[in-house]
């Protein structure tokens, strides 16, 4: 009888939960699948000393895995409500830049847009937000993370900001497992010295999420201690010194609003209880095509940013599986991977080693020191 009521259960287990994923069905959103190309806006007017960029591209199918569709030839300016207009440079395919413009900080702007084929896009006239200073970067080692956490403190004395984004850029120097002293010399046919030495370089990496904070909330307009970047020690990017730039902007309600609702679509999907992809627009509009899609958002501010630099020795020196040993005259007839140096007291043979392992720009770094760099 026992056993007749745990099949029972079993049975009733087994039905219920080929019930559940039976009544799993895929779901594409028309947009995801859609060949349609839909103008993307990406930037904003810098109201300061450096040079404003935007960025147009077209939107693409989720799954097509060729690079992104630029928006190329296009005129784009900036006007204000006075009558001051600024126009835009291409510099490179759908990336436009503007010089650093004197405009007024208590004045609206708009962005227009013509492309090449003939199609005319505007923006809403957005105010010039003027964003406060980065007050200090501050960092930690968190063991349960095993990783540096880096954090931001900031505050506007006039309550005037309350709404803020952050972008970084961090730079990290790194060398490879081994030191590669030779090269050769295909004119010559022999082995020479190298004179570059490509076992140290610096790289450059740009955040990709969307960071943002408010204290609409708050009886002050102040943040404290909030973690921009996590980055675990196993990157060895804290072995020899590390680098991070924080940009910080400046919002409006309607400009965060719009991010923060782009980031639920693109940074909180992922699990059931998680917000479902929506419709982020922007307020860019197409003055052609009212029905047209367009995303993207156009604001204007100041940029206030800070740079630390962090030396804590954490993570271990990079390993590579030994060099192979090869014949001097098979390196200079056949050169496959980069000479480390001799064998010591065999002037015939040379240590040879994957390029990974001795040249560190095949890491995606350059060996030129960065102008900043301490």
């Amino acid at each position: 009888m026992k056993n007749n009521k745990i099949l029972i259960t079993i049975l009733a287990v087994c039905a219920l939960l080929s019930f559940m994923y039976g009544c799993i069905e895929p779901f594409s959103p028309p947009e995801v699948n859609s060949d349609e190309r839909y103008l993307v806006v990406d930037g904003f007017l810098n109201v300061g000393n450096d040079t404003s960029k935007i960025e147009l591209r077209h939107t693409q199918n989720t799954n097509e895995s060729s690079a992104f569709f630029p928006e190329t030839g296009a005129k784009l300016s900036v006007s204000g409500q006075t009558g001051e207009k600024y126009d835009f440079i291409e510099t490179k395919n759908g990336m436009y830049i503007l010089p650093p413009v004197n405009v007024s900080l208590s004045g609206k702007y708009h962005l227009s847009i013509k492309t090449r084929d003939g199609k005319e896009y505007v923006s809403d006239d957005v105010p010039v937000v003027i964003t406060p200073a980065i007050d200090s970067i501050s960092y930690n080692y968190d063991q349960d993370r095993d990783a540096i956490v880096i954090k931001v403190n900031t505050h506007d004395p006039k309550n005037n900001t309350r709404f803020y984004k952050w972008k970084f850029e961090e730079t990290y120097q790194y060398r490879t497992a081994y030191y590669s002293s030779l090269e050769v010399d295909l004119i010559k046919k022999a082995l020479v010295s190298r004179k570059e030495d490509i076992s140290l370089c610096y790289r450059t990496v740009p955040s990709t999420n969307i960071m943002l904070g408010s204290t609409i909330k708050l009886s002050s307009d102040e943040i404290r201690q909030l973690p921009l970047n996590i980055v675990q020690i196993n990157t060895n990017k804290f072995y020899l010194k590390y680098s991070i730039l924080i940009k910080q902007y400046g919002l409006s309600r309607a400009g965060f609003e719009y991010w923060t609702d782009l980031a639920k679509t693109t940074q909180g999907t992922g699990s059931l209880f998680d917000p479902l992809p929506s419709q982020v627009t922007g307020n860019i509009k197409s003055t052609t095509n009212p029905k047209e899609l367009i995303f993207g958002y156009f604001s204007a501010s100041t940029v206030t940013t800070k740079r630390i630099f962090i030396s804590r020795g954490l993570g271990s020196y990079p390993r590579c599986n030994p060099p192979d040993t090869v014949f001097v005259s098979d390196a200079i007839k056949f050169p496959s991977g980069l000479l480390i140096g001799y064998v010591p007291e065999k002037s015939d043979l040379v240590l040879q080693t994957t390029g990974y392992c001795a040249d560190c720009r095949t890491q995606g770094g350059t060996t030129v020191k960065p102008s900043f760099w301490e």
